[in-house]
């Protein structure tokens, strides 16, 4: 069914059970069952992989525009747009897709850091020089604790 008001996607009931390999898209995250420790289901969430494209291709964007700019003011833009990521998908559960995030955009940042001169060539061992100099964020979640309600 198409509304032609609506370009989206329209919103539908779906079945989501244990058994079923079902998967649901929602607000940047991809729900699915797995089992736990003890054998019985539970609904995990891990970034969807078109949010961590998305996220990824804004900060190559991003490094690609602001090459010419200072090594430290590069570093303090770029943990700031890390941080950011964090602070949203940073729940537990999503940490291989924040360490794969945090990967692919060490990479990018090389990569440009790399294309900023037609004499000088960062080698990987100045690379790594460079990341221990300037590390970005590692993986750290945050715990949430659900709010107590007052009877």
């Amino acid at each position: 069914m198409v509304c032609p008001f609506y370009r989206g996607k329209i919103t539908c009931v779906t079945k989501f059970k244990p058994r079923e390999h079902a998967s649901i898209d929602f607000l940047g995250f991809t729900h699915y069952w797995r089992k736990n420790r003890r054998g019985s289901w539970s609904i995990r969430r891990k970034t969807m992989k078109s949010r961590l494209a998305r996220a990824v291709k804004a900060i190559g964007h991003w490094c690609r525009s602001n090459r010419h700019k200072s090594l430290p003011e590069q570093y303090v833009k770029l943990c700031s747009k890390i941080r950011g990521h964090y602070a949203y998908f940073g729940i537990r559960g999503n940490s291989e897709s924040l360490g794969r995030f945090l990967y692919l955009v060490r990479r990018l940042w090389i990569k440009w850091l790399r294309r900023r001169s037609q004499r000088y060539r960062l080698s990987w061992g100045g690379a790594e020089r460079l990341l221990q100099r300037y590390p970005l964020l590692v993986v750290r979640l945050s715990v949430v604790r659900p709010a107590k309600v007052m009877n």
